[in-house]
């Protein structure tokens, strides 16, 4: 994982309606370099239920509800607490396991930084340097790394699989979120995913742009061999010596 510093910026895309920019302030928080393997998710769940199969490959095909499971059995694998209550799906921030990044940790690691439409500038030319998507995929999900890095470190941040972010999407909840370490609205149909995909344009790659779909927590697979994760964990503010 590498350490986030916390800081504020300019979240969201004024080319996008529901992302209007807006001020945010993080706190400080790790993050996991890459997505999350279907190597790690097998050994962790005992399980893969990816379509594209390879061990160094995203895990995809996975719910929101599947990748809070992995968050907390991560945890506790590694002596932490568990993040997340799995009869009420609610997160414990305060919990020192792992978790789903809020959309503002999220936005705030992909652009590393950045204020231009991508971490790497405002075109999109140079977006098959850093990123696997429809023009460049070859029709499948890419392993993991292969691409060059954001400024912070972090692969495919953008393309490869969408990632599950914690948050409920609502279209109007930037005006209405709070300033410091928004977390979604309260309740919503639909969860925010980032970052585009191997089957999306490179306009879904861009640092803002806000994607939703069902969680998914039916015992059912919907079959989407789209989305992936990466996970979050708290850090501690650090004291200047």
């Amino acid at each position: 994982m590498i350490r986030i510093t916390g800081g504020r910026f300019m979240m969201g895309d004024k080319a996008e309606v529901d992302a209007t920019p807006h001020e945010v302030v993080v706190s400080p928080f790790y993050i996991d370099k890459q997505l999350v393997t279907q190597e790690q998710f097998q050994k962790v769940m005992g399980a893969n239920p990816s379509r594209w199969k390879g061990d160094k490959n995203p895990v995809e095909q996975v719910r929101w509800s599947d990748a809070v499971r992995f968050c907390n059995k991560r945890s506790e694998l590694e002596g932490l607490q568990p993040c997340y209550d799995l009869k009420t799906w609610k997160c414990n921030f305060d919990a020192n396991g792992y978790r789903l990044p809020t959309e503002a940790e999220w936005e705030y690691a992909c652009r590393a930084g950045t204020t231009t439409a991508y971490f790497f500038g405002d075109a999109p030319s140079k977006l098959g340097d850093y990123a696997w998507f429809d023009k460049n995929s070859g029709g499948h999900p890419r392993p993991v790394g292969q691409k060059q890095s954001n400024p912070w470190g972090l692969y495919d941040m953008c393309g490869d699989v969408w990632e599950w972010c914690n948050d409920f999407y609502k279209v109007d909840y930037y005006p209405e979120a709070p300033r410091e370490d928004p977390r979604g609205p309260a309740q919503g149909e639909t969860k925010v995913v980032r970052g585009g995909a191997w089957r999306f344009s490179a306009e879904s790659c861009r640092s803002g742009y806000r994607y939703n779909e069902n969680p998914g927590y039916a015992d059912v697979c919907f079959g989407y061999d789209i989305y992936g994760f990466r996970c979050v964990r708290k850090a501690e503010l650090r004291k200047v010596q």
